[in-house]
């Protein structure tokens, strides 16, 4: 009879990755499809100095949206899942949470909008930055790492689907031209909006939670766990984000547009491998803390894979860069052709970057390395972005970009392995004994 439990169980388990699995696999779909449909037609419609505005506004607002994560897709995502058994512990979880977002929100609100009106720069286009707020609230209402820690993909699959899938559709009835460009993030916030309420009211419906606000105490206790994940995703935008706003300043909004179109379309390839990552965590989260050498073999298997498959298709589109920018943008974004086949590496170096980093060392606990490595990235980061892309404009932010992550990779691996070396030491000392 246990036989029979232990393969019934093992089949359910499997069962949940598979479907939960599905699920991410659409919802990345369209966040890989709808940039590819919507990309294209802002940049014909609104030409490339608009596009590289909202570019350089989405790149500057990305820094609120990490302050308002927190780290807790990763943090929250871990302790639901490892709550599975424990309803009362799971719903304070999430109201802690819930809570330190609402405090953040109000906070990076305040702190936005007074960069805005205090630099010129940001000043002459001040609505842009206020519609595209819309878009931070509308992430940090929608609590992400609830579903994936329950392993309930499918909520956050349809919401998206519905809501992304509208307003994408919006864009194409109400932006005919390039004066249209300010209703872009409006509609983009509407989206996030929509897909955040109705997520609430869900959780509210199917899950019989509600949200109370928490003490002071409890929201400082997610605060204080989260911390390294917020530094090091803070750190990340630090030389993602910032690259850009530096192009901006040094190049203008027309640099900005062809080094934001080969870069957003790297990283929508790149995101292919988004829906087994956020698929396996929970779940190697748990296995983690069952059996660390068997969870260790489980992640060295899908690596070597992954590598293989996205070398595969980093070869292929270095190799038809050309023909891909002129498809997806038009002959105007030829400039574009060589920063795709520099940045192009990204799918392969973030799905690298993601195995050791997220799921080894995140998994073991060790966020402090994963920390560690971020600062020093960048650093390396802001001395060679600054230099090379006052020489050589939207090339050299490129150049600096894979540098960095070429950098971060191999950070990460350095302590992963250190970490599996004494897994394994471990394990044959246990052995001998």
């Amino acid at each position: 009879m246990k036989l029979i439990f232990d393969i019934f169980q093992r089949f359910k388990k499997h069962k949940i990755l598979a479907s939960n699995f599905v699920y991410l696999f659409v919802l990345q779909a369209l966040n890989v499809i709808l940039p590819l449909i919507t990309f294209p037609y802002l940049i014909r419609v609104l030409g490339v100095e608009y596009f590289g505005l909202l570019s350089f506004s989405i790149a500057f607002v990305t820094y609120f949206q990490i302050v308002t994560e927190y780290g807790f897709n990763s943090t929250g995502t871990r302790d639901i899942s490892l709550a599975t058994n424990n309803r009362e512990r799971q719903i304070l979880i999430f109201n802690q949470i819930m809570s330190a977002k609402l405090v953040l929100v109000s906070i990076s609100f305040v702190v936005m909008m007074g960069i805005v009106f205090l630099f010129d720069i940001f000043r002459a286009y001040w609505y842009i930055y206020l519609f595209s707020f819309g878009s931070i609230l509308g992430q940090a209402i929608f609590p992400v790492w609830f579903f994936h820690g329950i392993q309930k993909m499918k909520y956050v699959t349809y919401l998206n689907l519905i809501t992304k899938t509208i307003f994408a559709l919006a864009l194409f009835v109400f932006v005919t031209k390039k004066s249209d460009y300010y209703l872009v993030p409006v509609f983009n916030a509407l989206g996030f909006l929509s897909a955040g309420i109705l997520s609430l009211f869900y959780i509210w419906k199917d899950f019989k939670i509600s949200f109370k606000l928490q003490s002071v105490k409890g929201i400082r206790e997610q605060l204080n766990k989260a911390k390294f994940m917020f530094l090091s995703e803070l750190k990340i935008s630090l030389f993602t984000n910032t690259n850009t706003l530096i192009l901006g300043i040094f190049a203008g909004n027309q640099a900005v547009g062809y080094f934001s179109a080969a870069e957003k379309l790297a990283r929508a390839i790149g995101n292919l491998q988004t829906p087994v990552s956020n698929t396996i965590f929970p779940y190697l989260s748990a296995e983690m803390a069952l059996d660390k050498l068997k969870a260790i073999i489980k992640i060295k298997k899908i690596t070597i894979v992954g590598s293989i498959v996205f070398s595969l298709i980093v070869i292929t589109c270095f190799c038809f860069a050309e023909q891909i920018i002129s498809i997806i943008y038009g002959k105007e974004m030829l400039p574009s052709v060589l920063l795709f086949r520099i940045v192009i590496l990204i799918p392969l170096l973030s799905f690298l970057d993601t195995m050791f980093g997220k799921q080894i060392l995140l998994n073991l606990g060790k966020d402090i390395f994963y920390f560690r490595v971020i600062v020093l990235a960048t650093i390396l980061n802001f001395t060679i972005n600054f230099i090379l892309t006052y020489f050589y404009q939207e090339t050299g932010t490129a150049i600096s970009l894979i540098i960095t992550q070429i950098f971060i990779v191999l950070g990460m691996w350095y302590f992963a392995h250190k970490e599996i070396s004494l897994i394994l030491k471990q394990n044959s000392n246990y052995g001998s004994n």
